[in-house]
């Protein structure tokens, strides 16, 4: 496996703010009467943040796969909101697992939070266990 970039340390964060709008939303099957920010949406924010932040810092030829995510949706985000995702790095563990802490967030109000795993894979083939 390749080095790190220098930049791929724990505390290191990104952050961007996104519009609640199809095909993040549900309606939970009609239910609720109005558009609202799925989970699998807001899970998919969280995790492409996170894939984001360690691709910024990756060495050439190296990518990750996430294969872990713990995550509370805690309020709702209705249809045309924005919203802010952030991704921080909170460890690395053997020079290829990055354990990140997730949050999706509108205004000062928590959406979601949680935490998420991705495995570094580069030329050398897919990890092992």
């Amino acid at each position: 496996m390749g080095e790190l970039g220098p930049g791929l340390v724990a505390g290191v964060e990104r952050s961007d703010e996104f519009t609640v709008a199809p095909p993040l939303i549900t309606n939970v099957g009609g239910t609720i009467g109005t558009g609202v920010l799925s989970t699998p949406g807001m899970i998919g924010m969280m995790e492409g943040m996170a894939a984001a932040l360690a691709y910024e810092h990756l060495a050439e030829g190296q990518a990750t796969v996430g294969f872990e995510v713990c995550v509370r949706h805690v309020a709702a985000a209705a249809e045309g909101a924005t919203c802010q995702v952030r991704a921080t790095l909170r460890e690395v563990v053997d020079g290829r697992k990055l354990r990140f802490d997730v949050e999706v967030a509108e205004g000062g109000r928590t959406i979601g939070v949680g935490t998420h795993e991705r495995r570094i894979v580069g030329q050398d083939g897919p990890p092992t266990a």
